[in-house]
This record gives structure tokens, sequence and C-alpha cells, in this order.
């Protein structure tokens, strides 16, 4: 969802925490909205329920959105362990999300 759009301002949150080494500069910071920030924490992976596997979290640095995403109306599906993994720990389709995704939908703001 674009910033413009979201109740809260983004947050600039680095994808490899500080805890675990990661730098603050560019190549290691991005824009976050306050719930999926909230979520990610200083996480780098997830449990994968489908394959019991710890796989990592999408990182928008180097990998391609639309390789582990696609739109399904207001709900993100994803296309790899990576963005199943990654929608199930920063909380992405949860419900009240959906809700605003669908509000902004109707009135012509969110594309998806």
């Amino acid at each position: 969802m674009s910033s413009a759009f979201h109740p809260a301002p983004f947050q600039i949150d680095h994808i490899i925490a500080r805890q675990h080494g990661g730098e603050t500069e560019l190549e290691n910071l991005a824009l976050a909205c306050l719930h999926c920030n909230r979520f990610k924490g200083p996480n780098v992976a997830g449990f994968d329920p489908n394959t019991g596997e710890i796989v990592r979290l999408f990182h928008p640095r180097h990998d391609r959105w639309e390789e582990h995403f696609e739109w399904d109306g207001p709900e993100l599906k994803p296309l790899t362990q990576i963005g199943r993994v990654t929608i199930l720990v920063l909380l992405i389709n949860d419900p009240e999300v959906v809700a605003v995704r669908n509000a902004l939908r109707d009135e012509g703001v969110f594309g998806a």
C-alpha cells in the first residue's frame, strides 16, 4: 500500500536489524508501514508451515517483488516460499489491513 494512503507515516526499517550487524546505510534501509514493521521486528527469516523450513524474508533491495508476490484483489498472494513466509511474518493479509485495502479499492485509490 502506498504511504500516501496509509493513516500513519511509514517508518525507516533496518532490513537486517542493527542487533544482527545491520548497518544504518541506504542499502540496509527500507520504508515500512507501522503494521508490517511492528511484526517484522528484527526477524530476517520465518518458519514455513508448508515445508517446515526456515526461510529468509523478502529483501526489498535484492529481490524482485513480482517474482515473490501477486495481488488477488486486496490480498497479497505468495508465488514463492520467500513470499509465503514474508506474508505470514509481517501479517500482510491481516483482516483489518485487507479491509482498509478494500475500502481504498472502492474509492479508486488502491489498484490491486
